[in-house]
């Protein structure tokens, strides 16, 4: 999969004009892929024409702190030079969550959401959310109301722990520039008063970090957009996925992010989530996979996705519905791990072939399901209680997809 590193393209500069910064997406073709792209190639690129911060680039593209400096590590956040070559997301894997409504991915710091207008595309946006002493919750819920030029009335907790700090507020901070809240205000269906809204001219720069008391912050002309576009009742799903894996044109994906502050796991419990997120995506089959690439990947932590196998393409006129028909498994060549750019080359199947490949599917199914058993199966987990804001725990959605289990965060159903 050779990576061609290119010059924005048009579609992504849509995203500098008009009155939103949003990425719009094409949602895939084929029925159960979740790869999306801003345009061709693996990877995008920008030459900064004036000395700036990564900052200002990651606010000019949508994208948060986190985001950017995760990208490029080897940039100084704090000064970009005139000529410097900065390399920009291109390709997403959808969380795993319903296309509808909106679905808030903490763990990337993203937001996706698909407009009921505009069927077959999904948007993008960066936001923050809750530190770790203050927890955004994870579940379904909706939007229960919309304000613009909200007032905010602090909770007694928050006016404690800013007169602590030396900085105390008011009971009611009326709405202007310097309003936590911004100028518009998505209030979600859940006990607390969480919502998603937008941000004070102090704190631009906290988008794409853990920074807030549990609410979802956007950049002002995000929360503008996407104020004017859902509608009261739409539906939010909440989720923690720091590994994602996905399928693009029979390609087999995965996207790891940085873990949250609190909530650092080791390599190998990684490792452990990305095969039970693999078994799901190929029908609870194993593939056999390039374990280098994925290693590497979890390891970067860069939220790049990443092709880690490739299957055969289902022969002419035969259709794959992911949901049902258990997809074969073919042994690809392995990938260089200092080469990820390289597309794993498979053969074709032709109609000759194609009991021989049948037969053969079902030994090594079989084999990989021996070795599946193998990895410790992960429960579904829910939110603690705040011990400080004494909010009710949120549970997230339970696993009706595999009666296995999944990681925590991961939604499969109501």
């Amino acid at each position: 999969m050779k990576i061609r590193p290119l010059l924005v393209s048009s579609l992504l500069l849509t995203m500098l004009v008009g009155n939103t910064y949003a990425t719009t997406y094409s949602l895939p073709h084929i029925k159960g892929d979740r790869v999306v792209a801003s345009s061709t190639g693996e990877t995008v690129t920008i030459t900064v024409d004036q000395d700036q911060t990564l900052l200002d680039i990651a606010k000019r593209f949508n994208l948060g702190q986190t985001e950017i400096v995760t990208i490029n590590p080897g940039l100084d956040r704090w000064l970009i030079k005139k000529g410097t070559v900065v390399r920009l997301p291109n390709r997403r894997i959808l969380p795993d969550s319903p296309h509808e409504g909106i679905t808030l991915n903490v763990a990337e710091y993203r937001m996706y959401y698909y407009p009921s207008d505009q069927q077959g595309t999904v948007r993008s946006y960066a936001h923050g959310v809750g530190r770790q002493d203050w927890k955004t919750p994870l579940g379904k819920t909706s939007i229960i109301k919309k304000v613009k030029d909200p007032a905010w009335h602090p909770p007694e907790s928050i006016r404690r722990e800013h007169a602590a700090n030396g900085d105390p507020l008011p009971e009611i901070v009326p709405p202007g520039p310097h309003n936590p809240l911004g100028a518009y205000a998505l209030y979600l269906n859940l006990p607390g008063d969480y919502r998603i809204h937008g941000t004070d001219i102090d704190k631009i720069f906290g988008i794409g970090m853990q920074i807030t008391h549990g609410c979802v912050r956007m950049y002002p002309e995000d929360i503008s957009a996407l104020y004017q576009s859902v509608d009261v009742g739409t539906p939010v799903y909440i989720v923690k996925q720091p590994v994602k894996v996905g399928w693009l044109n029979n390609v087999l994906y995965v996207e790891a992010h940085p873990d949250l502050e609190g909530e650092e796991k080791t390599q190998d419990e990684r490792y452990a989530i990305a095969l039970s997120l693999i078994r799901q995506e190929n029908n609870q089959v194993l593939p056999d996979f390039d374990q280098v690439v994925l290693n590497k990947a979890l390891k970067d932590l860069d939220g790049t996705p990443i092709p880690i196998y490739e299957r055969l393409p289902p022969l002419e006129g035969e259709v794959i519905d992911p949901a049902v028909k258990a997809v074969p498994v073919i042994k690809a060549p392995a990938i260089a791990s200092n080469v990820v750019s390289k597309k794993p080359v498979i053969a074709k199947a032709s109609k000759a072939k194609s009991t021989e490949l049948a037969m053969a599917s079902k030994k090594t199914k079989s084999t990989a399901l021996l070795a599946a058993n193998d990895v410790k199966k992960i429960p579904v987990k829910q939110v603690s209680k705040d011990n400080k804001t004494n909010k009710p725990a949120i549970k997230t959605a339970s696993n009706s997809r595999s009666s296995g289990g999944s990681p925590g965060g991961y939604y499969h159903g109501d």
